[in-house]
Protein backbone atom coordinates (compact mmCIF):
# COMPACT_ATOMS: atom_id res chain seq x y z
CA UNK A 1 0.00 0.00 0.00
CA UNK A 2 1.39 3.43 -0.91
CA UNK A 3 2.47 5.62 1.86
CA UNK A 4 0.39 8.32 0.31
CA UNK A 5 -2.13 9.62 -2.53
CA UNK A 6 0.21 12.62 -3.18
CA UNK A 7 3.56 13.43 -1.55
CA UNK A 8 4.39 16.92 -2.04
CA UNK A 9 7.94 18.48 -1.57
CA UNK A 10 8.10 21.74 0.01
CA UNK A 11 5.60 23.53 2.76
CA UNK A 12 5.32 27.22 1.17
CA UNK A 13 2.12 28.70 0.88
CA UNK A 14 1.33 26.77 -2.30
CA UNK A 15 2.22 23.69 -0.97
CA UNK A 16 0.17 24.04 1.90
CA UNK A 17 -3.19 25.04 0.02
CA UNK A 18 -2.78 22.17 -2.30
CA UNK A 19 -2.69 19.61 0.56
CA UNK A 20 -5.73 21.20 2.41
CA UNK A 21 -7.68 21.22 -0.52
CA UNK A 22 -6.55 17.95 -2.01
CA UNK A 23 -6.98 16.69 1.83
CA UNK A 24 -10.87 18.10 1.96
CA UNK A 25 -11.65 16.02 -1.26
CA UNK A 26 -10.34 12.70 0.86
CA UNK A 27 -7.30 11.95 -0.75
CA UNK A 28 -3.88 11.22 1.83
CA UNK A 29 -1.07 13.86 1.62
CA UNK A 30 2.26 13.64 2.69
CA UNK A 31 4.09 16.79 3.06
CA UNK A 32 7.70 17.35 3.42
CA UNK A 33 9.68 19.49 4.58
CA UNK A 34 13.62 20.29 4.50
CA UNK A 35 13.74 22.80 7.15
CA UNK A 36 12.74 22.07 11.37
CA UNK A 37 9.68 23.69 10.37
CA UNK A 38 7.03 24.23 7.56
CA UNK A 39 6.32 27.42 5.97
CA UNK A 40 8.60 28.37 3.08
CA UNK A 41 8.61 32.21 3.81
CA UNK A 42 6.14 32.41 6.58
CA UNK A 43 8.12 32.25 9.68
CA UNK A 44 7.44 34.26 12.60
CA UNK A 45 10.50 34.66 14.97
CA UNK A 46 11.88 36.23 18.47
CA UNK A 47 15.16 37.36 16.21
CA UNK A 48 15.55 40.94 18.41
CA UNK A 49 15.06 40.96 21.53
CA UNK A 50 12.60 38.52 24.04
CA UNK A 51 8.98 38.85 23.54
CA UNK A 52 9.22 40.76 20.21
CA UNK A 53 7.94 38.68 17.50
CA UNK A 54 9.12 39.33 13.85
CA UNK A 55 7.45 37.98 10.99
CA UNK A 56 11.02 37.22 9.43
CA UNK A 57 9.90 37.53 5.47
CA UNK A 58 6.76 37.27 3.85
CA UNK A 59 4.10 39.51 6.35
CA UNK A 60 1.66 41.18 4.62
CA UNK A 61 -1.92 38.72 3.58
CA UNK A 62 -4.11 41.04 1.19
CA UNK A 63 -3.06 38.57 -1.63
CA UNK A 64 -3.79 35.21 0.42
CA UNK A 65 -7.47 37.08 2.19
CA UNK A 66 -8.37 38.21 -1.76
CA UNK A 67 -7.79 34.54 -2.72
CA UNK A 68 -9.54 31.95 -4.29
CA UNK A 69 -7.82 29.37 -1.79
CA UNK A 70 -9.20 31.30 0.68
CA UNK A 71 -12.75 31.70 -0.23
CA UNK A 72 -12.11 27.83 -0.65
CA UNK A 73 -10.38 26.87 3.20
CA UNK A 74 -10.52 30.40 4.84
CA UNK A 75 -13.43 29.06 7.05
CA UNK A 76 -11.29 25.92 8.16
CA UNK A 77 -8.30 27.44 8.76
CA UNK A 78 -10.50 30.27 11.00
CA UNK A 79 -12.05 27.23 12.78
CA UNK A 80 -8.29 26.56 13.34
CA UNK A 81 -7.68 29.73 15.34
CA UNK A 82 -6.33 32.33 12.10
CA UNK A 83 -7.33 35.93 12.86
CA UNK A 84 -6.17 38.38 10.74
CA UNK A 85 -5.41 42.00 12.04
CA UNK A 86 -6.75 44.84 9.66
CA UNK A 87 -5.98 48.85 9.37
CA UNK A 88 -7.84 51.79 8.22
CA UNK A 89 -4.70 53.11 6.48
CA UNK A 90 -3.00 50.27 4.82
CA UNK A 91 -0.25 52.15 2.82
CA UNK A 92 1.16 55.15 2.24
CA UNK A 93 5.01 57.12 0.72
CA UNK A 94 6.87 59.60 2.46
CA UNK A 95 9.64 61.34 0.71
CA UNK A 96 12.74 62.76 1.72
CA UNK A 97 11.25 66.07 2.42
CA UNK A 98 8.33 64.97 4.38
CA UNK A 99 5.59 65.29 1.53
CA UNK A 100 3.55 62.56 1.67
CA UNK A 101 0.36 60.72 0.38
CA UNK A 102 -1.48 57.72 2.07
CA UNK A 103 -4.02 54.87 0.78
CA UNK A 104 -6.88 54.72 3.12
CA UNK A 105 -9.82 52.39 2.50
CA UNK A 106 -12.28 54.90 1.67
CA UNK A 107 -12.88 55.60 -1.56
CA UNK A 108 -14.34 59.22 -0.76
CA UNK A 109 -11.34 59.81 1.70
CA UNK A 110 -8.76 59.16 -1.01
CA UNK A 111 -10.78 60.92 -3.66
CA UNK A 112 -10.48 63.71 -1.19
CA UNK A 113 -6.84 63.88 -0.34
CA UNK A 114 -5.51 62.90 -3.62
CA UNK A 115 -7.31 66.23 -5.01
CA UNK A 116 -5.19 68.10 -2.48
CA UNK A 117 -1.84 67.20 -3.23
CA UNK A 118 -2.76 68.27 -7.26
CA UNK A 119 -6.76 69.36 -8.56
CA UNK A 120 -8.12 66.44 -10.28
CA UNK A 121 -5.92 63.60 -9.32
CA UNK A 122 -8.71 62.14 -6.85
CA UNK A 123 -11.06 62.07 -9.80
CA UNK A 124 -8.48 60.31 -11.54
CA UNK A 125 -7.75 57.61 -9.26
CA UNK A 126 -11.86 56.85 -8.60
CA UNK A 127 -12.20 56.66 -12.58
CA UNK A 128 -9.40 54.41 -12.35
CA UNK A 129 -10.84 52.31 -9.79
CA UNK A 130 -13.98 52.08 -11.87
CA UNK A 131 -12.72 50.66 -14.96
CA UNK A 132 -10.57 48.49 -13.44
CA UNK A 133 -13.40 46.88 -11.37
CA UNK A 134 -15.15 46.65 -14.62
CA UNK A 135 -12.78 44.38 -15.99
CA UNK A 136 -11.77 42.72 -12.75
CA UNK A 137 -12.91 39.18 -12.90
CA UNK A 138 -11.59 39.29 -16.82
CA UNK A 139 -8.18 40.63 -15.27
CA UNK A 140 -8.08 38.46 -11.91
CA UNK A 141 -9.04 35.18 -14.04
CA UNK A 142 -5.79 35.95 -16.40
CA UNK A 143 -3.89 36.23 -13.37
CA UNK A 144 -5.10 33.54 -11.07
CA UNK A 145 -6.40 30.65 -13.58
CA UNK A 146 -5.14 27.81 -15.83
CA UNK A 147 -4.18 29.83 -19.01
CA UNK A 148 -4.32 26.40 -20.98
CA UNK A 149 -7.61 25.34 -20.24
CA UNK A 150 -11.06 25.37 -22.08
CA UNK A 151 -12.16 27.80 -19.60
CA UNK A 152 -9.54 30.61 -20.07
CA UNK A 153 -10.42 29.83 -23.97
CA UNK A 154 -14.08 30.59 -22.78
CA UNK A 155 -13.44 33.40 -20.99
CA UNK A 156 -11.35 34.99 -23.93
CA UNK A 157 -14.27 34.36 -25.98
CA UNK A 158 -16.86 35.80 -23.92
CA UNK A 159 -14.27 38.86 -23.45
CA UNK A 160 -14.05 39.19 -27.42
CA UNK A 161 -17.93 39.46 -27.80
CA UNK A 162 -18.30 41.69 -25.26
CA UNK A 163 -15.30 44.15 -26.34
CA UNK A 164 -15.15 43.33 -29.67
CA UNK A 165 -12.23 41.79 -30.89
CA UNK A 166 -10.40 44.89 -31.54
CA UNK A 167 -11.50 46.40 -28.45
CA UNK A 168 -10.26 43.03 -26.56
CA UNK A 169 -6.42 44.07 -28.46
CA UNK A 170 -6.77 47.14 -27.37
CA UNK A 171 -7.41 46.02 -23.44
CA UNK A 172 -4.30 43.77 -23.51
CA UNK A 173 -1.96 46.17 -25.55
CA UNK A 174 -3.00 48.55 -22.20
CA UNK A 175 -2.32 45.69 -20.09
CA UNK A 176 0.94 45.79 -21.30
CA UNK A 177 2.02 48.84 -20.31
CA UNK A 178 4.66 50.57 -18.33
CA UNK A 179 3.64 51.93 -14.63
CA UNK A 180 6.01 54.63 -15.47
CA UNK A 181 3.83 56.47 -18.46
CA UNK A 182 0.51 55.12 -16.79
CA UNK A 183 1.41 57.21 -13.58
CA UNK A 184 2.52 60.13 -15.39
CA UNK A 185 -0.30 59.87 -17.86
CA UNK A 186 -3.05 59.33 -14.99
CA UNK A 187 -1.88 61.86 -12.20
CA UNK A 188 0.03 65.50 -11.82
CA UNK A 189 0.97 64.96 -7.92
CA UNK A 190 4.39 63.40 -7.54
CA UNK A 191 3.39 62.23 -4.06
CA UNK A 192 0.11 60.18 -5.68
CA UNK A 193 2.59 58.58 -8.36
CA UNK A 194 4.97 57.86 -5.66
CA UNK A 195 2.62 55.94 -3.84
CA UNK A 196 1.56 53.85 -6.72
CA UNK A 197 5.06 53.43 -8.13
CA UNK A 198 6.94 50.72 -5.50
CA UNK A 199 4.48 48.49 -5.70
CA UNK A 200 5.62 47.41 -8.80
CA UNK A 201 8.58 46.35 -7.30
CA UNK A 202 6.64 44.21 -4.83
CA UNK A 203 5.70 42.54 -8.23
CA UNK A 204 9.51 41.57 -9.06
CA UNK A 205 8.90 44.45 -11.81
CA UNK A 206 10.13 48.06 -11.67
CA UNK A 207 8.37 51.18 -13.23
CA UNK A 208 9.58 50.72 -17.00
CA UNK A 209 8.95 46.62 -17.15
CA UNK A 210 6.01 45.55 -19.62
CA UNK A 211 2.56 45.11 -17.60
CA UNK A 212 3.71 47.14 -14.53
CA UNK A 213 0.72 49.41 -15.22
CA UNK A 214 -1.83 46.43 -14.41
CA UNK A 215 -0.28 44.84 -11.87
CA UNK A 216 -0.36 48.49 -9.76
CA UNK A 217 -3.99 49.26 -10.61
CA UNK A 218 -4.58 45.68 -9.40
CA UNK A 219 -3.03 46.16 -6.22
CA UNK A 220 -4.51 49.27 -5.58
CA UNK A 221 -7.73 48.07 -5.93
CA UNK A 222 -7.24 45.27 -4.12
CA UNK A 223 -5.72 47.37 -0.91
CA UNK A 224 -8.29 49.75 -1.05
CA UNK A 225 -10.75 46.96 -0.63
CA UNK A 226 -9.17 44.70 1.61
CA UNK A 227 -6.75 46.40 3.58
CA UNK A 228 -3.00 45.09 3.99
CA UNK A 229 -3.66 42.97 6.93
CA UNK A 230 -1.91 40.47 9.01
CA UNK A 231 -1.49 37.46 11.12
CA UNK A 232 -3.00 38.04 14.67
CA UNK A 233 0.11 37.15 16.44
CA UNK A 234 2.86 36.31 13.90
CA UNK A 235 2.51 34.53 10.29
CA UNK A 236 3.24 31.42 12.32
CA UNK A 237 -0.21 31.09 13.56
CA UNK A 238 -1.52 30.78 9.66
CA UNK A 239 1.14 28.04 9.20
CA UNK A 240 0.17 26.19 12.63
CA UNK A 241 -3.81 26.66 11.19
CA UNK A 242 -2.81 24.98 7.72
CA UNK A 243 -1.01 21.78 10.12
CA UNK A 244 -4.16 21.11 12.04
CA UNK A 245 -6.55 21.32 9.07
CA UNK A 246 -4.28 19.17 7.14
CA UNK A 247 -3.69 16.78 9.96
CA UNK A 248 -7.60 17.06 10.82
CA UNK A 249 -7.80 15.38 6.89
CA UNK A 250 -5.62 12.73 7.12
CA UNK A 251 -2.40 14.37 6.33
CA UNK A 252 1.03 13.98 7.20
CA UNK A 253 3.20 16.27 7.87
CA UNK A 254 7.16 15.24 8.01
CA UNK A 255 10.07 18.27 8.72
CA UNK A 256 13.84 17.57 8.95
CA UNK A 257 12.56 15.62 6.05
CA UNK A 258 15.07 16.45 2.98
CA UNK A 259 13.89 15.29 -0.54
CA UNK A 260 17.08 13.96 -2.30
CA UNK A 261 14.95 12.38 -5.13
CA UNK A 262 12.13 11.80 -6.85
CA UNK A 263 11.11 8.15 -7.74
CA UNK A 264 10.35 7.22 -11.60
CA UNK A 265 9.54 3.61 -12.37
CA UNK A 266 10.24 1.92 -15.57
CA UNK A 267 7.07 3.20 -17.06
CA UNK A 268 8.19 6.51 -16.52
CA UNK A 269 6.01 7.67 -13.99
CA UNK A 270 6.48 9.39 -10.33
CA UNK A 271 6.35 6.83 -7.39
CA UNK A 272 7.56 8.91 -4.59
CA UNK A 273 10.70 10.21 -3.10
CA UNK A 274 13.57 9.03 -1.79
CA UNK A 275 14.95 10.94 1.32
CA UNK A 276 18.60 12.13 2.03
CA UNK A 277 17.97 9.83 5.17
CA UNK A 278 17.45 7.18 2.77
CA UNK A 279 13.74 6.33 3.58
CA UNK A 280 11.21 5.67 0.71
CA UNK A 281 7.66 6.88 0.55
CA UNK A 282 5.47 5.86 -2.41
CA UNK A 283 2.50 7.57 -4.09
CA UNK A 284 -0.81 6.46 -5.07
CA UNK A 285 -1.33 9.30 -7.52
CA UNK A 286 1.27 11.52 -8.05
CA UNK A 287 4.19 13.67 -6.61
CA UNK A 288 3.36 17.90 -6.58
CA UNK A 289 7.48 19.63 -6.45
CA UNK A 290 6.93 23.10 -4.80
CA UNK A 291 10.38 23.89 -5.61
CA UNK A 292 12.77 26.07 -8.35
CA UNK A 293 13.08 24.66 -11.76
CA UNK A 294 16.51 23.99 -11.14
CA UNK A 295 16.13 22.39 -8.17
CA UNK A 296 13.18 20.06 -9.75
CA UNK A 297 15.02 18.79 -12.89
CA UNK A 298 18.93 19.13 -12.07
CA UNK A 299 18.49 17.55 -8.54
CA UNK A 300 15.40 15.66 -7.40
CA UNK A 301 14.64 14.24 -10.83
CA UNK A 302 18.94 13.96 -11.96
CA UNK A 303 18.91 9.94 -11.19
CA UNK A 304 15.79 9.52 -13.16
CA UNK A 305 15.85 7.62 -16.40
CA UNK A 306 13.21 9.34 -17.70
CA UNK A 307 15.05 11.68 -21.06
CA UNK A 308 15.13 14.99 -20.51
CA UNK A 309 13.46 17.14 -23.29
CA UNK A 310 15.64 19.12 -25.33
CA UNK A 311 12.69 22.27 -24.41
CA UNK A 312 13.46 21.63 -20.85
CA UNK A 313 17.26 21.53 -21.32
CA UNK A 314 17.10 24.91 -23.26
CA UNK A 315 14.45 26.34 -20.71
CA UNK A 316 16.73 25.77 -17.18
CA UNK A 317 19.64 27.26 -19.49
CA UNK A 318 17.57 30.30 -19.73
CA UNK A 319 15.79 30.31 -16.74
CA UNK A 320 17.28 33.63 -15.02
CA UNK A 321 16.31 34.75 -11.42
CA UNK A 322 15.63 38.63 -10.52
CA UNK A 323 17.00 40.93 -7.51
CA UNK A 324 17.80 39.68 -4.03
CA UNK A 325 15.48 40.66 -1.54
CA UNK A 326 16.77 42.63 2.14
CA UNK A 327 14.85 42.24 5.10
CA UNK A 328 15.86 44.47 8.49
CA UNK A 329 13.93 44.45 11.85
CA UNK A 330 13.44 46.96 14.81
CA UNK A 331 12.58 46.06 18.53
CA UNK A 332 11.49 49.40 19.45
CA UNK A 333 10.40 50.80 23.45
CA UNK A 334 8.22 53.23 22.25
CA UNK A 335 6.09 53.62 19.08
CA UNK A 336 7.58 56.03 16.26
CA UNK A 337 7.12 59.33 15.97
CA UNK A 338 7.05 60.22 12.46
CA UNK A 339 8.01 63.86 11.95
CA UNK A 340 5.39 64.87 8.89
CA UNK A 341 2.10 63.68 10.96
CA UNK A 342 0.70 61.25 13.07
CA UNK A 343 -1.48 59.30 10.59
CA UNK A 344 2.15 57.92 9.42
CA UNK A 345 2.04 55.69 12.78
CA UNK A 346 -0.95 54.38 11.70
CA UNK A 347 -0.25 53.51 7.86
CA UNK A 348 0.35 49.59 7.56
CA UNK A 349 3.29 49.91 4.88
CA UNK A 350 5.14 53.11 4.20
CA UNK A 351 7.41 53.28 1.33
CA UNK A 352 10.43 55.27 1.96
CA UNK A 353 11.30 57.11 -1.72
CA UNK A 354 11.94 60.26 -3.66
CA UNK A 355 9.09 59.20 -5.74
CA UNK A 356 8.52 57.36 -9.35
CA UNK A 357 12.40 58.19 -10.70
CA UNK A 358 14.06 57.47 -7.23
CA UNK A 359 12.21 53.52 -7.54
CA UNK A 360 13.13 53.60 -11.09
CA UNK A 361 16.85 54.60 -9.99
CA UNK A 362 17.09 52.43 -6.99
CA UNK A 363 15.72 49.28 -9.08
CA UNK A 364 17.69 50.11 -11.76
CA UNK A 365 20.72 50.26 -9.93
CA UNK A 366 20.26 46.65 -7.89
CA UNK A 367 19.67 45.50 -11.60
CA UNK A 368 23.13 46.41 -12.72
CA UNK A 369 24.36 44.93 -9.59
CA UNK A 370 24.88 47.81 -7.61
CA UNK A 371 24.05 48.96 -4.07
CA UNK A 372 21.36 51.68 -4.35
CA UNK A 373 22.49 54.92 -3.56
CA UNK A 374 18.78 55.59 -1.98
CA UNK A 375 16.98 52.29 -2.14
CA UNK A 376 13.72 52.03 -2.16
CA UNK A 377 12.21 50.93 1.28
CA UNK A 378 9.43 49.19 2.51
CA UNK A 379 8.56 50.23 6.45
CA UNK A 380 5.65 47.59 8.18
CA UNK A 381 4.36 48.62 11.51
CA UNK A 382 2.80 45.55 12.87
CA UNK A 383 2.30 46.75 16.31
CA UNK A 384 0.01 49.82 14.79
CA UNK A 385 -2.13 46.50 13.89
CA UNK A 386 -1.45 43.94 16.35
CA UNK A 387 -0.10 45.14 19.70
CA UNK A 388 0.61 41.49 20.77
CA UNK A 389 3.66 41.49 18.81
CA UNK A 390 5.69 43.07 21.24
CA UNK A 391 5.80 43.91 24.81
CA UNK A 392 2.73 46.37 26.20
CA UNK A 393 3.70 49.88 24.90
CA UNK A 394 6.55 48.96 22.60
CA UNK A 395 7.04 47.97 18.96
CA UNK A 396 8.40 46.59 16.11
CA UNK A 397 9.81 47.93 12.33
CA UNK A 398 9.23 45.06 9.36
CA UNK A 399 11.70 46.85 6.68
CA UNK A 400 11.89 45.61 3.09
CA UNK A 401 14.64 46.60 1.00
CA UNK A 402 13.03 44.51 -2.75
CA UNK A 403 15.94 46.24 -4.99
CA UNK A 404 18.67 44.46 -3.48
CA UNK A 405 21.49 43.03 -6.11
CA UNK A 406 21.98 39.35 -5.21
CA UNK A 407 25.71 39.54 -6.40
CA UNK A 408 27.20 42.87 -5.92
CA UNK A 409 29.32 44.94 -8.68
CA UNK A 410 29.57 48.03 -6.48
CA UNK A 411 27.59 50.86 -4.52
CA UNK A 412 26.06 53.93 -6.34
CA UNK A 413 26.74 56.26 -3.55
CA UNK A 414 30.51 55.24 -4.14
CA UNK A 415 30.64 54.73 -0.53
CA UNK A 416 31.48 51.20 0.84
CA UNK A 417 33.69 49.11 -0.18
CA UNK A 418 32.46 45.70 -1.95
CA UNK A 419 34.11 42.58 -2.05
CA UNK A 420 35.57 41.29 -5.36
CA UNK A 421 33.73 38.33 -5.30
CA UNK A 422 30.52 40.23 -5.19
CA UNK A 423 29.21 38.08 -2.16
CA UNK A 424 27.79 39.52 0.46
CA UNK A 425 29.89 39.67 3.70
CA UNK A 426 28.08 40.36 7.24
CA UNK A 427 29.99 43.90 7.50
CA UNK A 428 28.70 44.91 4.18
CA UNK A 429 25.06 44.09 5.13
CA UNK A 430 25.34 45.99 8.51
CA UNK A 431 26.63 49.08 6.65
CA UNK A 432 24.11 48.86 3.67
CA UNK A 433 21.80 48.57 7.14
CA UNK A 434 23.38 51.83 8.57
CA UNK A 435 22.31 53.61 5.26
CA UNK A 436 18.48 52.30 5.52
CA UNK A 437 18.91 53.17 9.27
CA UNK A 438 20.07 56.53 8.05
CA UNK A 439 16.62 57.50 6.08
CA UNK A 440 14.39 56.09 9.37
CA UNK A 441 16.53 58.73 11.72
CA UNK A 442 15.69 61.67 9.40
CA UNK A 443 11.76 60.83 9.58
CA UNK A 444 11.49 59.37 12.53
CA UNK A 445 12.12 61.97 15.52
CA UNK A 446 11.95 59.70 18.48
CA UNK A 447 14.26 57.14 16.60
CA UNK A 448 17.62 57.02 18.87
CA UNK A 449 15.32 57.48 22.06
CA UNK A 450 13.41 53.85 20.84
CA UNK A 451 15.54 51.86 18.94
CA UNK A 452 16.72 48.42 20.94
CA UNK A 453 17.90 46.13 18.48
CA UNK A 454 18.54 45.51 14.97
CA UNK A 455 18.77 42.66 12.86
CA UNK A 456 19.52 42.68 9.31
CA UNK A 457 19.01 39.91 6.51
CA UNK A 458 20.84 40.12 3.39
CA UNK A 459 20.26 38.08 0.09
CA UNK A 460 22.65 35.89 1.02
CA UNK A 461 21.23 35.12 4.63
CA UNK A 462 17.62 34.58 2.75
CA UNK A 463 19.14 32.37 0.23
CA UNK A 464 20.35 30.10 3.24
CA UNK A 465 17.41 30.02 4.90
CA UNK A 466 15.61 28.76 1.98
CA UNK A 467 16.63 26.86 -0.69
CA UNK A 468 14.23 28.11 -3.51
CA UNK A 469 15.28 31.99 -2.17
CA UNK A 470 17.79 31.28 -5.20
CA UNK A 471 20.51 34.53 -4.39
CA UNK A 472 17.62 36.26 -2.05
CA UNK A 473 15.56 36.38 -5.02
CA UNK A 474 11.94 35.79 -3.40
CA UNK A 475 9.87 35.66 -6.36
CA UNK A 476 11.14 32.44 -8.18
CA UNK A 477 12.63 33.52 -10.58
CA UNK A 478 12.70 37.14 -13.01
CA UNK A 479 9.04 37.97 -13.23
CA UNK A 480 9.32 40.13 -16.82
CA UNK A 481 6.84 39.67 -19.57
CA UNK A 482 9.00 36.70 -21.26
CA UNK A 483 9.06 34.50 -18.01
CA UNK A 484 5.80 35.00 -16.90
CA UNK A 485 1.97 33.56 -18.19
CA UNK A 486 2.13 31.08 -20.32
CA UNK A 487 5.32 31.11 -20.26
CA UNK A 488 6.42 30.38 -16.76
CA UNK A 489 8.86 28.57 -15.97
CA UNK A 490 9.41 27.67 -19.85
CA UNK A 491 8.15 29.08 -22.89
CA UNK A 492 6.63 25.59 -23.37
CA UNK A 493 5.26 24.65 -20.35
CA UNK A 494 1.43 23.83 -20.19
CA UNK A 495 -0.19 24.45 -16.66
CA UNK A 496 1.15 22.64 -13.88
CA UNK A 497 2.53 19.06 -16.00
CA UNK A 498 6.47 18.24 -16.58
CA UNK A 499 7.43 15.54 -18.54
CA UNK A 500 7.22 12.70 -16.14
CA UNK A 501 4.02 11.24 -15.78
CA UNK A 502 2.12 12.22 -12.17
CA UNK A 503 5.13 14.91 -11.59
CA UNK A 504 3.69 18.37 -11.02
CA UNK A 505 5.28 21.26 -10.35
CA UNK A 506 3.90 24.55 -8.34
CA UNK A 507 5.64 27.40 -6.39
CA UNK A 508 6.27 30.97 -7.41
CA UNK A 509 8.45 29.64 -10.57
CA UNK A 510 5.54 28.49 -12.19
CA UNK A 511 2.22 30.41 -13.04
CA UNK A 512 0.73 32.90 -11.52
CA UNK A 513 3.81 33.41 -10.02
CA UNK A 514 4.80 34.78 -6.63
CA UNK A 515 2.55 36.05 -4.22
CA UNK A 516 0.76 34.95 -0.83
CA UNK A 517 -2.29 33.76 -2.85
CA UNK A 518 -1.30 30.54 -3.04
CA UNK A 519 -2.67 30.40 -6.95
CA UNK A 520 -0.18 27.74 -8.40
CA UNK A 521 -1.49 25.31 -5.40
CA UNK A 522 -5.08 26.36 -5.55
CA UNK A 523 -5.16 25.58 -9.76
CA UNK A 524 -3.60 22.41 -9.56
CA UNK A 525 -5.01 20.90 -5.59
CA UNK A 526 -8.36 22.23 -7.23
CA UNK A 527 -7.65 20.05 -11.07
CA UNK A 528 -6.31 17.01 -9.12
CA UNK A 529 -9.12 14.41 -8.22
Amino acid sequence: MADADYIIVGSGINALVAAALLGKKGRKVVLLERNAAIGGCLRTEEITLPGYRHDVMATTMVLFLTSPAFGAIGKDLEARGLEFCHAGLPTGVLRPDGSNAILAMDRARNIAHFDTLSAGDGQAFDREMGRFAGNAGFVFGLLGGNLWSFATAKMMAREAWKKGLRGLVAFLGEALSPARNYLEATYRSEEVRALFAPWALHCGLGPESAYSAEMVRVIGFAIEAAGCPIVKGGAANLLTAFERLIRDQGGEILTGADVEAITVDAGGRATGVTLASGRRLTAASGVIASVTPHQLYERLLAGAAVPRPADIIEGLSRYRYGKGNMQIHYALKAPPRWRSGEDLSKVALLHLTPGLDGVSRSANEAERGLLPAEPTVCVGQPTALDPSRAPEGAGILWLQLPDTPRIIKGDAAGLLDCPSDGRWTEGLREAFADRVEAMLRRHIENFDEIALARRAYSPADLAAMNVNLVGGDPYGGFCGLDQFFVWRPFKTTVNHRTHVSGLYHIGASTHPGPGLAGGSGYLLGSTLK
